[in-house]
């Protein structure tokens, strides 16, 4: 079978080449099983693409019940009568192959436009920007379209989860600093794209934290791990590993150098990366290579000093937009025999649910001050202030900020982890350190994507046993929480 580029190798190749590479040319036997939130995403898109043309209140042509070269016939026939829209349709030249969700016929020229469950753009409202990833997919499309004399400009549109049409100006430059086009970066995946079809396996894997739900996790991870590549070092990902890999090549060397030799005045050898950073980078190869290795905090630290703590964390269900889960263990003068796990769950996926628990959680917080709250990364406070701006009637802004005032609220992550600590581990994740400092999960898949698709098994059976796991898995987040503060105590008490 011939192998051609398609918008979902270029969807893949901007998150890792080396999925690309691995799709085409490796071992499917050694495939990990198919990660089931990844499926539940499959399914959710699935649903709400056929939503959207099951609502469609204007005539347009069905093609999804036909596939291959009779799809790709009965598409250049509907192109030449001048069909105003034409839906699953299929069209290639060469080596290029497209399946547009739609084409539709402007000025007698055909854009091209997907159907995509979620937002068609990213960024703040005031900022926002196509993205990337949808922009090659649409330009691939177009490109095909431009070589069989079809194409009505090099433009597309996204009709999103929000019932947007968002317009994809793919000759629209970034802005006066950059004025890179959609369409360059289109020709810059697309030459990538070729060369790994033409040559085969030439690209190399990366550890990331997408990495996780890749078919091909466990395969990438061992080799990674038997070539000590430099992307186990955290924070030091693809770009930079390419950056230093002709020097450098891998960790116990880069533990081994002599940092000076690869600093000129006030800049390293090494484009982007500046001589902090490579200090840092150095550290951490160094802690990896070390036998007996511990953690190790290199600057002081100050924590608040209140008998109650609240480690907290939350569940956000990003398809239904939906924060369905606050969760709270409470500790009193640092007694774990006093850890009481407090939660507010929204039993239904409805604004009215969400509200509710998000009144209740923000009353119990009210309730318990004054305390200090633990939570890791600045996703909950990113969420809270959200939903203020959904439930503006619940609490004011000001509330929320003082909230996560660092006087009171501390995340372990930003603010301690990675300011003042290192560990010999390939990243820094809670899941990673907890367990490092020997916490286990109850659940032998726990993740924030697993607890997305028990919520979403939640929601369709009713099933106590599943919302038993979505509530333990809340709590073991929260109980690593703890575990991790407590050995960054220790680390304190050691130095």
């Amino acid at each position: 079978m011939k192998k051609q580029v398609t918008a979902s190798m270029l969807y893949n190749l901007l998150v890792c080449p080396h999925r690309v590479t691995m799709d085409l040319f490796g071992d499917l036997s050694k495939q990990d099983e198919s990660n089931p939130f990844v499926e539940l995403l499959w399914e959710k898109g699935s649903m709400f693409e056929k939503e959207v043309i099951e609502g469609l209140q204007i005539p347009f042509l069905d093609l999804s019940m036909y596939a291959g070269e009779e799809s790709e016939r009965l598409t250049l026939e509907a192109m030449g009568r001048g069909e105003s829209l034409i839906y699953s349709g299929r069209i290639q030249d060469g080596n290029l192959l497209g399946i547009p969700d739609l084409l539709r016929n402007e000025a007698g020229g055909y854009v091209v436009g997907d159907i995509k469950s979620g937002a068609g753009e990213e960024g703040p409202e005031d900022l926002s920007k196509p993205k990337k990833h949808y922009a090659v997919q649409l330009a691939l499309y177009t490109d095909i379209l431009e070589r069989k004399g079809l194409s009505g400009g090099r433009r597309g549109f996204i009709w999103d989860i929000n019932s947007n049409e968002v317009t994809y100006d793919l000759m629209k430059s970034y802005g006066n600093r950059n004025p890179k086009t959609l369409w360059q970066d289109y020709e810059e995946c697309l030459y990538k794209a070729i060369s790994i079809l033409e040559q085969g396996n030439q690209t190399v894997p990366a550890f990331s934290s997408v990495c996780k739900l890749c078919h091909w996790y466990s395969v990438c991870t061992k080799r990674l791990a038997d070539e000590w590549d430099l992307t186990l070092i955290p924070e030091l990902g693809r770009s930079k590993r390419d950056t230093m890999v002709d020097r450098i090549s891998n960790i116990p060397e880069l533990a081994s150098m002599n940092p000076k030799n690869y600093i000129l005045g006030k800049k390293t050898v090494f484009p982007g990366i500046g001589i902090d950073t490579l200090m840092k980078f150095h550290k951490r190869a160094k802690l990896q290579t070390s036998k007996n290795a511990k953690p190790l905090l290199h600057e002081p630290i100050e924590l608040p000093d209140n008998n109650l703590e609240l480690f907290f964390d939350i569940e956000f269900d990003p398809m239904r937009d939906i924060c369905y889960l606050h969760g709270f263990v409470e500790r009193y003068g640092l007694n774990n025999a006093t850890k009481k796990f407090v939660y507010f769950f929204a039993d239904e996926p409805t604004l009215e649910s969400e509200k509710a628990a998000f009144t209740d959680a923000l009353h119990y917080l009210r309730k318990n001050q004054p305390c200090t709250i633990y939570y890791y990364s600045k996703y909950e406070r990113t969420i809270y202030r959200k939903l203020q701006e959904k439930y503006p009637d619940v609490c004011s802004s000001e509330e929320i900020e003082k909230i996560f005032n660092p006087s009171q609220a501390i995340d372990l992550y930003f603010d301690v982890v990675k300011k003042a600590t290192d560990w010999p581990t390939w990243d820094f994740s809670i899941k990673t350190l907890a367990k490092y400092l020997g916490f286990s999960w109850r659940d032998n898949d726990p993740s924030g994507a697993a607890s997305i698709e028990w919520f979403d098994k939640w929601v369709k059976s009713r099933d106590p046993q599943v919302r038993k796991r979505i509530l333990e898995y809340n709590e073991d987040d929260c109980i690593a929480t703890c575990v991790l503060l407590d050995g960054i105590n220790q680390l304190k008490s050691n130095n």
